[in-house]
């Protein structure tokens, strides 16, 4: 059977899979030198397709899972790349072939795999109780070895998952290292269900709650404060019936409100601020004052995502699409939900750029914090002569002051989601490294750029180059080496 992957944009050009895993021993290093000091691993969760998909119009998001770390230690940089073996990942594997269906929807699979977890561990690495784990919000996340990156197997916080699943952005408390998380559609695809989870620094879960939503929706983030988990219910709205059909998991319904769900820590009764209809999809962090609760994320004015089609049948607006980082604010002391096309939070713009993939330090997660990056897809006053598409630059700002640093990929380059690596335990808020991989598309390579996290417009502390074109890249942590020796047995 020949292997031909999709003459279509989404398989080709710069999309086009890679398929590849490998090993390198010393990445070279093309400008500057790698600090020293820096001692840690940088791990990465992103799809990759090993098979060609056998339903029309596939997309990344339905690819499988492609794990890479950049382990860092005296001055070297190795890198490694590996598949996760899921079960839906090894099954293919044998039978040379896809056997699953359209995104999400099992009406579409082949009846040889009925019943087969269809998880793919394919949006975030993030590490917690001494396990490395791989994500996706559709399924439990998946256990690997931070070393190796072989697949450990499908981890449930020791059978005490009762969610059918579990978001790909939990957040990390800082204060006591606990880990807060969720599943949504938790009793099965196009449900309203969403189980809220704490888990204590050991990975033990000590909470547990159920809600219901408004409507059944994609939450792929949420905000966490110190005495808050809000979840936003935004209308990329799911049907089960659509599914049976072997329609699209879920379309953009421009009619329907917003709505945030505010919980208290560890609590178990949900109230719900309803706002107008609006698009918002990552948040860089959110923080109280025990009455009004600050979230900011980018928000346009329709869905991000040009595969969930219009419920009315409208073509796809990238102008509209197009999202800025905004603040929400809601004073928990309001009435629940005003209705009749009020809003009951409040929103303002802290960019004119248009961005997406906000990320913060981490430490600084859950509370008041100065320092944020985020990827841009302009800059005002700034028009690449290349015509290319996509995310160009970097950018860092100031929340508070909305002061804002920007930096350009470079001529027929674009950039994947930055981290934080803070050099130590007692450093300022934001004081650090940001570590940004940018594809360069007349070469087929990509670098992994180490920048000053307070001069991300200057030149990189260092620039490391590897020698493909690596995929597609979702979400990623820093790892340091104490966390690393604290493994679990």
């Amino acid at each position: 059977m020949t292997v031909r992957f999709p003459d279509e944009p989404g398989f080709q050009g710069r999309f086009a899979p890679v398929r590849l895993e490998g090993e390198i021993r010393g990445v070279e290093v093309t400008q500057g030198e790698i600090p020293a000091s820096l001692s840690g691993t940088f791990y990465r969760g992103g799809a990759d397709p090993a098979w060609p998909p056998f339903v029309e119009r596939d997309f990344y998001f339905n690819a499988d899972g492609m794990v890479a770390m950049f382990r860092f230690a005296n001055g070297y940089c190795d890198f490694r790349s590996r598949y996760v073996r899921t079960p839906r990942f090894v099954a293919e594997r044998a039978a040379r072939r896809s056997l699953f269906g359209a995104y999400r929807n099992p009406f579409t699979d082949d009846p040889s795999v009925a019943g087969l977890s269809r998880g793919l561990a394919n949006t975030n690495v993030y590490w917690h109780g001494g396990r490395l784990l791989a994500s996706k919000e559709d399924s439990a996340p998946v256990q690997i070895d931070p070393d190796t990156l072989d697949t450990v197997g499908e981890f449930t916080w020791e059978g005490d998952l009762s969610s059918q699943t579990a978001t790909a952005h939990p957040k990390i408390d800082p204060r006591d290292g606990s880990l807060v998380f969720f599943g949504y559609m938790a009793k099965g695809e196009a449900t309203r269900d969403i189980a809220y989870y704490e888990a204590d620094a050991a990975g033990r879960i000590v909470h547990e709650a159920w809600f219901e939503a408004p409507y059944s929706s994609m939450v792929h983030d949420w905000a966490v404060t110190e005495n808050f988990v809000i979840f936003p219910i935004i209308p990329l709205t799911a049907s089960l019936e659509r599914l049976a059909a072997g329609g699209p998991l879920y379309v953009w319904d421009g009619s329907e409100d917003v709505y945030l769900g505010v919980v208290p820590r560890r609590g178990n009764s949900v109230r719900w601020y309803r706002g107008s209809n609006r698009f918002a999809s990552h948040i860089m962090n959110a923080y109280d004052d025990g009455r009004h609760i600050h979230i900011d994320t980018p928000v346009g004015e329709k869905s991000a995502f040009p595969w969930f089609p219009d419920i009315a049948g409208a073509p796809f607006d990238p102008e509209k699409a197009s999202a800025q980082l905004t603040r929400w604010t809601i004073d928990t002391a309001a009435p629940e939900d005003l209705g009749d096309g009020a809003t009951a939070f409040e929103q303002r713009r802290l960019t004119g750029c248009s961005g997406e993939f906000p990320r913060t330090d981490d430490r600084w997660a859950t509370r008041g914090y100065r320092f944020g990056v985020i990827n841009l897809t302009d800059v005002p006053g700034e028009r690449p002569d290349d015509g290319l598409p996509g995310f160009r630059w970097l950018g860092q700002i100031d929340p508070a002051t909305g002061a804002m640093k920007t930096r350009f990929a470079g001529r027929n380059s674009t950039v994947q989601e930055a981290i934080f690596v803070p050099p130590g335990r007692d450093t300022a808020n934001g004081e650090g490294y940001v570590m940004q991989l940018v594809d360069r598309h007349e070469t087929g390579t990509t670098d992994l750029l180490i920048l000053d996290a307070q001069r991300i417009d200057e030149p990189p502390v260092a620039t490391l180059r590897i020698p493909i074109r690596m995929p597609g890249g979702l979400h990623g942590n820093w790892v340091t080496d104490e966390q690393l020796a604290q493994r679990a047995g």
